[in-house]
């Protein structure tokens, strides 16, 4: 089993005299899991060569190739969580890596935590892999890392918030105060999917994206749909007339599987930002044992995905079994072009 090395967290995890981050720290831990029988992987950030106390040894290590540098601007911590994935490795690192947990699930059962004591380094244990429950949510990351590969932006939710109807307005009343200061962020700040309360208002949608300069995506677990329309008229008023807009936002519900229920997010995005339909649809090949239940949740994945890449209509999610995928939580996601192209 290869291990990857969070060099600049081992390093830092005990100083020298001068509060100098220290080699010996990320030394030990080669040699520790070595006779632990694992392979390690040193992986440092390009700052980590000028904050270290040994920059000579360092620079020596670098130029034999014991030690990995990741590319100058290049995120170090994204890196290692994606080598790990590619190559089915473990992480030594007290780094938890929250920010990232939309985007690489489970991190917990890769990571292996450690400890100094006595000037030793004692290696923990990873924590237990997850069982396949979270397979949907699995399936929409595929999805839209595959978008991004085609440079269509996606919304990854943080954390959700408590789910109520002044919660939804006031968290948007503060981002679209925010964005007529500093602007959204490119693309994708919301998210949602077509409400059967607006359906005639939203047959009118160029209409709406005439008049109305932002749409309120309300991203909710579907348990939480039917209650989340109930707010959506009155956090449109609520929003327009606290920030006196010339015209209220659109307000646009979507059930979203990575929602826990009882909470919420909002993407909120400019209205010429968003696509009239998805630029592609999403095949799922899928195990024999996954396929029931991830059909009957396509469209759930489709207003899902709709809802993160900015798209006012829903990608066709296809979902066929195959047998040659035969373990429990195989899946493959293949994107075919789809809108109006």
């Amino acid at each position: 089993m290869r291990v990857i090395i969070d060099a600049s967290n081992v390093a830092h995890s005990r100083k020298n005299d001068e509060d100098r981050p220290c080699i010996d720290n990320i030394l030990a831990a080669v040699e520790e899991l070595e006779k632990l029988g694992y392979e390690p992987v040193i992986i440092a950030d390009a700052s980590l060569r000028h904050e270290i106390d040994d920059k000579e040894r360092f620079k020596k290590l670098l130029d034999e190739g014991r030690f990995q540098q990741v590319p100058s601007g290049t995120n170090a911590d994204h890196f290692i969580l994606k080598m790990a994935e590619e190559e089915d490795a473990k992480i030594l690192s007290n780094d938890i890596f929250r920010e990232y947990t939309d985007e690489f699930q489970d991190i917990n059962s890769r990571r292996i935590p450690y400890s100094f004591r006595d000037g030793k380094i004692l290696i923990g244990t990873s924590g237990k892999p997850k069982k396949v429950k979270n397979i949907l949510q699995k399936i929409c990351n595929e999805a839209l890392r595959e978008f991004e590969k085609k440079r269509i932006d996606s919304y990854r939710v943080k954390r959700g918030k408590k789910l109520s109807g002044i919660a939804i307005a006031r968290e948007a009343i503060e981002r679209i105060s925010r964005s007529q200061e500093e602007g959204l962020e490119p693309k994708l700040e919301g998210i949602f999917m077509k409400l059967p309360l607006f359906e005639k208002f939203m047959s009118m949608v160029e209409e709406v994206e005439r008049t109305s300069n932002y749409i309120i995506f309300v991203l909710v677990h579907p348990r939480d749909y039917r209650d989340a329309i109930k707010y959506a008229g009155n956090i449109a008023v609520t929003v327009g007339d606290r920030l006196k807009l010339d015209h209220a936002p659109l307000v646009a519900v979507r059930n979203d599987i990575f929602l826990k229920p009882g909470t919420f997010e909002l993407n909120i995005m400019y209205s010429e930002d968003v696509m009239e339909e998805a630029p592609h649809n999403v095949n799922i090949t899928i195990n024999d044992h996954d396929y029931s239940f991830v059909k009957k949740n396509s469209r759930n994945i489709a207003s899902t995905i709709a809802a993160r890449i900015g798209s006012w209509r829903f990608p066709i999610v296809s979902v066929k079994p195959s047998m040659l995928l035969e373990k429990p939580g195989e899946f493959e996601v293949v994107l075919e072009k789809g809108g109006n192209d």
